[in-house]
């Protein structure tokens, strides 16, 4: 009998990429798939796979059908809206995202853009350098985390990872999420599920971390934003488009919220004329947040660890669920 084959599909750098094979199981073999080879050549790999992997490369459905004997698509990332998760449920091939490895990187990128903008870190920084010594800070324009009530949108591994980090810097933390945690762990983790549009009306912080579905497309709306107290910031370091960026532009410029802090947009790579580039008020990122060094280890822990369950006999771990016609 063969080795069971995994097939990583990938757009990532040799480096990281020796990394995440080093993982692979004894008896097992991996084989690489550059992302952006055709699909002709594709094809040939995945035709006798028995899992594949995905990261920064998109899994053609030509490829998805042809892998008939794929146990599991893992992904090593926690994101899934690149994914034709309809095709695979209709293929019957599950589809596991990365098991909240990147939560801590994810999470420590949420807390830097608070920070950032409560300190006016990076115009603090331009002004030192530029020898206008304190000029952006006036006395009233700078903020301490304590005291504040941080509103967390999405509680999965990354929001409970943001809520134990604020709770450190003495803020309160209250959350929304369609599946709401149990009594119990909301009292474990000392946070509050509210309604949705209360979150909005409340919170001085409001943090995203959900993914990308249909139904969390533009959550963070118009209507929501207009709730916001004008003393509020908003994060986003999950995906663009669960705010409306129109709606967000509006808002900063017309002073009816303080910030934000984005490490996601509606269009990637931003375009260089977002007006957001162009606010004082706004902390910016590339869709950096959940990339270390460190996370690369953890990603293909998992991984690795989850296919060869599923070789096993047993049932994957961290299955996307949420197939949407």
């Amino acid at each position: 009998m063969a080795d069971p084959k995994v097939v990583l599909i990938h757009g990532m750098p040799q480096k990281i990429v020796e990394v995440i094979t080093s993982y692979t199981p004894e008896g097992f073999t991996t084989a690489l798939v550059d992302g952006d080879l055709p699909v002709e050549r594709q094809l040939e790999e995945v035709e006798d796979a028995d899992f594949i992997i995905v990261h920064r490369a998109r899994l053609q459905d030509g490829v998805l059908r042809a892998a008939s004997k794929v146990r599991l698509v893992q992904l090593l990332a926690a994101g899934y809206d690149n994914m034709n998760l309809k095709l695979m449920n209709e293929l019957e091939i599950p589809c596991a995202n990365n098991g909240g490895a990147n939560s801590w990187a994810v999470a420590d990128q949420a807390l830097l853009l608070m920070l950032s903008l409560y300190k006016r870190l990076i115009l603090s920084d331009r002004a030192t350098r530029e020898g206008r010594w304190n000029a952006p800070i006036d006395g009233s324009n700078t903020f301490e985390m304590a005291g504040k009530l941080v509103g967390i949108i999405g509680i999965g591994n990354i929001g409970r990872q943001v809520a134990r980090r604020v709770q450190g810097f003495d803020a309160e933390v209250q959350y929304y999420d369609k599946y709401p945690l149990s009594e119990t762990q909301d009292r474990e983790l000392k946070i509050t599920s509210v309604p949705l549009e209360e979150l909005f009306r409340s919170s001085d912080i409001i943090t995203c971390h959900m993914p990308l579905t249909t139904q969390t497309r533009h959550i963070v709306s118009s209507e929501g934003i207009a709730m916001m107290k004008p003393t509020a910031i908003l994060l986003n370091t999950s995906r663009g488009p669960v705010v409306d960026e129109l709606a967000l532009i509006d808002a900063l410029r017309e002073g009816r919220i303080a910030g934000a802090g984005l490490d996601v947009f509606e269009t990637e790579p931003v375009d260089s004329d977002n007006p957001l580039l162009r606010m004082d008020n706004v902390v910016v990122t590339p869709h950096s947040a959940g990339t270390t060094w460190d996370t690369w280890f953890r990603r293909a822990e998992f991984a690795y660890g989850n296919i060869q369950r599923v070789w096993e006999g047993e049932p994957p771990q961290s299955i996307v669920r949420d197939y949407e016609e």
